[in-house]
């Protein structure tokens, strides 16, 4: 395991140090004293580290602002160390493995690699398909995502998996967004799963699915149903 350390107190990047020197799977230990540098550092590497621990209030960026551009670069897991409790939603939002409220303990560090751990062992799945709750899925059989809370949940009729992540999130990632439209803040649909659209006149519209599930499509997003027609 490749470990990135951000943080701008010395004392606090030491002890990060010296715990993980402990875990016998960390191959090797970065370090950057703030968001600029833990960037430029990461985009100079051939490889991205497969864990970033990350401080929340650094000078030149906010931690929870690196987090999301790490992940951009590749970087798998996000751990948060950090005093500030009020930012623990914002991470989870960004789907952090996991929150470290300082001063933590070396037992509190090492139930958060575990959690790194069995995310890294995770194989990949092929196009087309997900892990949800240590379960490969096919994306063509989710009939309709929504948010719920610092989840979304995914309806495979007769049932639903929930995952951590935001809906935007889920939209984003490669091949999702061509598979399912948000017809409402709350919820995407994937169309292929679409039966029925009547429009109504208030200047939202009903989307009847294959299962027989209906789902409303909000008038700020009816707009992009006018192309399709089940």
């Amino acid at each position: 395991m490749r470990v990135l350390i951000v943080d701008d107190e010395p004392a606090a990047r030491a002890k990060l140090r010296r715990l993980l020197a402990a875990e016998v799977d960390v191959a090797e230990l970065l370090e950057a004293p703030d968001a600029p540098a833990a960037l430029a550092l990461v985009k100079s590497l051939a490889v991205p580290p497969d864990l970033a621990l990350l401080d929340i209030e650094m000078p030149g960026g906010n931690g929870v602002q690196l987090a999301a551009a790490l992940r951009e670069a590749g970087v798998r897991c996000i751990v948060f160390s950090t005093a500030h409790a009020e930012h623990a939603l914002r991470a989870f939002e960004l789907a952090a493995l996991d929150y470290l409220l300082k001063p933590y303990t070396a037992e509190r560090l090492a139930a958060a690699l575990q959690r790194v751990r069995e995310k890294l062992a995770r194989p990949s799945a092929p196009v087309g398909q997900w892990w949800v709750e240590g379960e490969r899925i096919v994306l063509a059989d989710v009939h309709w995502i929504s948010a719920a809370d610092n989840y979304i949940e995914l309806h495979l009729p007769p049932r639903s998996l929930l995952e951590r992540a935001t809906l935007a999130e889920a939209l984003d990632r490669p091949g999702w967004a061509a598979r399912f439209l948000r017809v409402h803040r709350s919820h995407a649909v994937n169309m292929a799963h679409v039966r029925r659209i009547e429009r109504l006149g208030s200047g939202e519209a009903m989307l009847t699915l294959t299962g027989g599930e209906t789902l409303r499509a909000s008038r700020g997003y009816r707009a992009a149903l006018d192309s399709f027609a089940p």
